[in-house]
């Protein structure tokens, strides 16, 4: 017998979409001020923050369209829906933020190593830099919560993460300048910006391999879950145990439950069903879940995979 619970509702929703369309907005607010003053200024780090925000505004409009697609509803090719279109759009996002963490890195050493005389203008820097703070915390805080379910908000808010420490990088660089005079240290706050970005897009990436293996997610111990189903009255054996994410928020379960010949006679399979279902959804957040329910002595003749 198999049976499946409802796909969970709401990961990719509209309120998302709406969420990355204010930061989207927000983030391309910012990045021209920036431009604007670091041609101003002459400072290489807020040359570099604004480029972070164009990435970042980039990484958002990708966002917004895998949240688009992941919206679709299912069809008969695409059975699960378009939910790993946030997974493309988040390994793209992780491949932007290392190649610009690259590209800061090399410009930064080559200004400590050869420095020109460039006169960096601080004070306006300094403000410059606290409008992309301010911009940064607001757009954070509108994505934190929507980050925690989504895969792809994940990664659009890891953008906006960088940015805020860039944006705080380039402060303390700003006030060195304003207070010491000392110019290197507006390559040295480029290149803290790269350094802050590849950890965060390396477990990035990490996380996207992870649901395209098919792996369990992480946090989920399938001998946990074995001992909660074979804790069911009748249930003699688990077994063929899958569990994988089609994205963030969106575990997958499946498994083969043998049980006593007395509760199939009973007629009570539909019950231990129901049962089984609302285990996987009330203690370990599986809102779709597959059971194979078979009598034990077929169970005895199939080979275990798991």
């Amino acid at each position: 017998m198999h049976d499946h619970a409802p796909s969970p509702g709401g990961i990719r929703s509209a309120g998302h979409r709406r969420l990355l369309a204010i930061s989207l907005c927000l983030t391309a607010a910012v990045m021209v001020v920036q431009i604007v003053g670091a041609i101003l200024t002459g400072s290489l780090a807020l040359l570099a923050d604004a480029a972070h925000m164009f990435t970042d505004a980039s990484a958002l409009v990708i966002a917004l369209i895998a949240a688009a697609v992941a919206a679709r509803p299912p069809d008969d090719r695409r059975t699960f829906g378009y939910q790993r279109a946030e997974v493309f759009g988040a390994l793209i996002n992780a491949v932007i933020l290392i190649a610009l963490a690259g590209g800061v890195a090399v410009e930064a050493v080559g200004r400590l190593i050869d420095p020109r005389e460039v006169e960096v203008a601080g004070g306006l820097m300094l403000v410059v830099a606290v409008v992309g703070l301010i911009a940064n915390v607001i757009s954070m805080w509108l994505l934190s919560r929507a980050q925690r379910t989504s895969i792809n908000v994940r990664g659009a808010y890891l953008e906006v993460m960088g940015d805020l420490i860039g944006s705080a990088m380039v402060i303390v660089a700003a006030i060195v300048i304003v207070t010491t005079g000392w110019m290197p240290a507006d390559a040295l706050a480029s290149m803290a910006i790269a350094v802050m970005i590849i950890p965060r897009a390396v477990a990035l990436l990490r996380e996207v391999f992870s649901v395209l293996a098919e792996s369990a997610p992480r946090g989920t111990a399938v001998a946990d879950i074995r001992a909660h189903l074979l804790g069911y009255e009748g249930v003699v054996g688990v077994h063929d145990v899958h569990v994988w994410q089609l994205t963030r928020g969106a575990p997958v379960f499946s498994a083969h439950v043998a049980v006593a010949p007395d509760l199939l006679a009973g007629g009570r399979s539909a019950q231990l069903l129901s049962d089984l279902q609302t285990c996987l959804a009330e203690h370990f957040d599986v809102e779709h879940s597959t059971f194979q329910i078979e009598p034990a002595e077929q169970s005895d003749c199939e080979p275990h995979h798991a």
